[in-house]
């Protein structure tokens, strides 16, 4: 079993809907934003409050709901579910921190910051029979009715275990059901039946976004125009008072430019993904630590823009539906060692080629890299294979002379292009020439 979410793009049955839908929302707002600076924040760190204990100061004589009686419009399982928020926020933090992250602590919600209801085993009805194309119609209690794009039906098999009603800070509204099924995913071939053609190795860069072990590359979005757009949004709403009805309607307007972003990039992914992994039986990537990447450079617009994490993350998911390995190799050293000999040389990142000065391997940057991702999945996956197929054992020539005597510390597999001269090289040819004239 397995869970997953669709998100659907929803409709209020009117205004009345739409307005009680909000108010709800907000309710629950207040509802968090008491038990986490009530209740919760006071507490030491050893001695927090458990979910259930939090959720009993609902209820009772003595309770929220008996002191502010306006929360009891709302249903008692969203208002449960606004508490355990606060518990599955600091699951989160908490997880980040293990990973590295700066994190702080939860902070008050203002209006803008919560704007979603969940509604957590009942209190919901979905119809999926109403007899329109692509329609169905979902039910809130004291809500009403949502009408959704019900573009892509749910599982036959399928538990719905919870429902997520949103206000997108574009102004519309979303739906998305939690459902528990049986996905039925075929099985992935066995490793000794895998050959060698049928894998790919993928290194993911910014001048091109997908570069492949086959020399076939995908560059990048050309994300000038949306950018541009989301620039002069930003002006826009700069030049509007605060909190006016102008404002609001630049406001919505820029969030629409990001959304516009978000859903290009996301769709270039999701399709690069289904069709590697419907392509080869076994495709290998970077573990890319990306937030060390954004961190210690001037680059990372750049490099937060192409969203590598959540392009493995699609991979590994389309891996799962299409019987595809999808497998992650540790990063060091891809890009400055040779997939031919294993040499390591330096390469700044505006040196776009590729030249081994041990063997004599040339090739695109990013080429090279990939061949050897496709070399370290292999092993990784323990897929037998002659090393000439693939990676190291490739290369045709070997050093013939080391043309400096200099750097004698330096290792067979860490070797400085200064010292390496390939047979044939123009260098070589003029001190043998020298040599038979004396």
């Amino acid at each position: 079993m397995v869970e997953e979410t669709f998100k659907y793009a929803a409709t209020p049955d009117d205004d009345a809907t739409a307005t009680a839908a909000w108010n709800d929302i907000q309710t629950c707002r207040e509802v968090y934003n008491h038990a986490l600076t009530q209740e919760y924040r006071p507490r030491s760190a050893g001695d927090k409050p458990s979910y259930t204990e939090l959720q009993n100061k609902l209820t009772g004589e003595s309770g929220w709901k008996e002191r502010w009686p306006e929360w009891q419009t709302v249903y008692s399982k969203c208002l449960q579910m606004a508490v355990r928020r606060i518990k599955q926020s600091e699951s989160v933090l908490e997880s980040l921190q293990d990973r590295g992250y700066k994190v702080g602590q939860l902070k008050w919600k203002k209006p803008d910051e919560f704007r979603s209801i969940c509604y957590n085993q009942s209190g919901f009805d979905v119809d999926s029979n109403t007899g329109r194309t692509d329609h169905a119609c979902v039910n809130f209690s004291k809500i009403g009715d949502f009408h959704i794009n019900y573009h892509r039906p749910l599982p036959a098999n399928a538990d719905i275990t919870q429902i997520i009603l949103k206000k997108e800070k574009t102004g519309s509204w979303s739906v998305c059901i939690v459902v528990d099924y049986d996905p039925g995913y075929p099985e992935k071939p066995p490793v000794e039946d895998i050959e060698v053609e049928d894998t790919v190795g993928i290194d993911l860069g910014i001048t091109k976004f997908i570069h492949d072990s086959n020399n076939h590359s995908f560059e990048s979005l050309d994300e000038q125009r949306d950018r541009e757009r989301i620039d002069r949004r930003h002006r826009d709403l700069s030049r509007k008072e605060y909190g006016s009805n102008n404002w609001e309607n630049a406001r919505q307007a820029l969030a629409r430019a990001y959304e516009r972003l978000d859903n290009r990039r996301e769709d270039y992914r999701e399709k690069l993904a289904h069709e590697y992994t419907t392509r080869y039986d076994a495709v290998f990537l970077e573990d890319l630590d990306v937030k060390s990447m954004t961190e210690g450079n001037g680059n990372s617009r750049n490099v937060a823009a192409m969203s590598w994490r959540q392009t493995i993350q699609a991979f590994n998911r389309h891996g799962k539906k299409n019987k595809c390995h999808v497998i992650e190799v540790p990063p060091e050293g891809t890009t400055k060692r040779c997939s031919q000999c294993g040499c390591s040389t330096q390469k700044p990142l505006w040196v776009r080629e590729h030249s081994c000065p041990a063997c004599g391997f040339e090739g695109d940057r990013d080429y090279n890299a990939a061949l050897e991702i496709k070399r370290l999945g292999l092993e990784k996956l323990g897929v037998e294979t002659n090393t000439k197929a693939v990676g190291q054992g490739m290369a045709k020539s070997t050093p013939a002379e080391t043309a400096l005597p200099g750097e004698t510390e330096a290792t067979a597999d860490d070797v400085s292009p200064k010292r390496v001269v390939e047979t044939g090289s123009p260098c070589l040819t003029e001190r043998t020439a020298s040599a038979v004239s004396e």
